[in-house]
C-alpha cells in the first residue's frame, strides 16, 4: 500500500531535521529504505528483534523500533545511535511512519471502494455499509470527471490531478482504465452544475502548464446519491468516446451536450452500412474532396447561405454553388435543400463513426 519511495523520502526528511540516520527494513531485515549510514549490514538483528516480544529495543549500539499493522509487525525501524535521546527521536519517527501508513492504507481503502463503485461490483446494502466504515457521506451532490491526455507517464497523470484537487478532500481522485484518470466531484460547497465547466477549463490549464499534451476531459450529470455515482461514471465515459469521434476540435465534453452524436454513437453497425449504401450508393465517401467538406462545413455553419458562405470563404459564389453541384451528383443530395442538408450532415457524421469504430477492430 505505502510505497518504498514514500518510506525514502519520509526518512530523508526525518533524517534531515533530527540528523540522525534511520533504516527501515522487512521482518526478515530486508532494506526497504534508508537515509544514510551503514545500517543494511544489521539485517540479522532486525530479523531477530522482528521475532521477539519487545516493542523497542537496543541492540549493539542501535535502537529497534516494530512498525504495525493491524497488530502484526510490518517493519522494523533502526535508529544509528543508542541512549535516551535517540530512543526518543526513534520513537517519534515510529510514531510518523506508522501514522503514514495508517493515512495510506485509508486512501487505499477509499480508492479500492471508489473504483468498485464506479465499476458497478458492489450490492446496494455493501455501499452503504463500507461508506459508514469510511466516514463518506452517501447523501451527497456529486458529478464524474474523466480526463485523459497523449502523456504516457499514467502515474505523472494521476498525481498531477490529485494535486490540483488536493484542497477539497471529499473529491476523489483515482484510475480506473490505464488511459485515463476519474475526478468524483463533491459539490457540497456551493458548486453548482454549471461550474463544472469552469472546473474543467481550469484542470486543462493546469496540466498545460504541467506540460501534457492532448487533454480531453469529460464530464456526467449530477448525482444526488452515492449509489448513482456509477451512472455519471458512464455517462461521463460515453461523453468521452463520442467526443473523440465528433468533437471537432473540443477538449471538454459534458454529457449533456451531445447532440445527435449521442443518438449516432448507439446505433448498431450492421445499420450504419445499410445506411451509407442508401446514401451513397456503392461509392466511397473518402472520393469527396477534402476542400469540398470545409467548404461544406462553413456552408452548414452559415445556415445554408451562399452569399456569406463564398464571402467568408473568398471565392465567387459560381465557384461554391459548383462544388455544391458537385456533391449533388455523387450522392443525390441537394445541400441547398434543408432536408438533403441534414441528411448529408447525418451521414458524415455516421462515416465518422464507423472509421473511428473500424479503428479498433469492432
Amino acid at each position: 500500500m505505502i510505497s518504498n519511495k514514500v518510506l525514502q523520502k519520509t526518512l530523508e526528511g526525518l533524517s534531515a531535521i533530527a540528523r540522525v540516520n534511520f533504516c527501515i527494513m522487512d521482518t526478515e531485515g530486508k532494506t526497504i529504505a534508508q537515509s544514510g549510514g551503514k545500517m543494511y549490514e544489521c539485517k540479522a538483528q532486525a530479523h531477530e528483534f522482528a521475532r521477539s516480544m519487545a516493542d523497542s529495543q537496543e541492540i549493539k549500539g542501535h535502537q529497534y523500533f516494530k512498525i504495525f499493522d493491524d497488530s502484526q509487525v510490518e517493519f522494523v525501524l533502526m535508529v544509528e545511535g543508542a541512549g535516551e535521546d535517540f530512543y526518543t527521536i526513534g520513537k517519534l519517527a515510529a510514531f510518523q511512519v506508522q501514522n503514514l501508513m495508517v493515512a495510506y492504507k485509508e486512501r487505499f481503502d477509499k480508492d479500492n471502494f471508489i473504483k468498485n463503485l464506479l465499476l458497478d461490483n458492489l450490492l446496494l446494502i455493501d455501499i452503504y455499509n463500507r461508506s459508514r466504515k469510511l466516514h463518506i457521506k452517501t447523501e451527497v451532490k456529486r458529478i464524474v470527471m474523466i480526463a485523459e491526455t497523449e502523456d504516457v507517464r499514467e502515474d505523472n497523470t494521476l498525481d498531477s490531478i490529485r494535486t490540483f484537487f488536493a484542497e477539497n478532500t471529499r473529491d476523489f481522485v483515482t484510475s480506473v482504465e490505464e488511459s485515463n484518470v476519474v475526478i468524483v466531484k463533491d459539490l457540497t460547497n456551493g458548486d453548482q452544475p454549471k461550474d463544472i465547466e469552469s472546473t474543467a477549463r481550469a484542470l486543462e490549464d493546469y496540466l498545460k502548464k504541467e506540460g501534457f499534451t492532448g487533454i480531453l476531459i469529460s464530464y456526467g450529470t449530477l448525482v444526488n446519491e452515492i449509489k448513482e455515482v456509477s451512472r455519471s461514471y458512464k455517462e461521463a465515459k460515453m461523453a468521452m468516446e463520442v467526443g473523440k469521434i465528433f468533437s471537432d476540435g473540443r477538449r471538454i465534453i459534458a454529457y449533456h451536450q451531445l447532440g445527435i452524436g449521442r443518438l449516432i454513437y448507439q446505433l448498431p453497425i450492421p445499420l450504419c452500412k445499410i445506411f451509407i449504401r442508401e446514401i451513397f450508393d456503392g461509392k466511397n465517401p473518402d472520393d469527396i474532396e477534402k476542400e469540398t467538406l470545409a467548404t461544406i462545413a462553413r456552408f452548414f455553419e452559415n445556415s445554408l447561405n451562399i452569399s456569406e458562405t463564398s464571402r467568408q470563404l473568398f471565392i465567387h459564389r459560381n465557384t461554391l454553388v459548383y462544388r455544391l453541384e458537385k456533391v449533388h451528383k455523387f450522392t443525390g443530395l441537394d445541400l441547398r435543400d434543408f432536408d438533403d442538408a441534414v441528411t448529408f450532415q447525418i451521414v458524415m457524421m455516421v462515416v465518422k463513426y464507423m472509421r473511428y469504430m473500424e479503428s479498433f477492430d469492432y
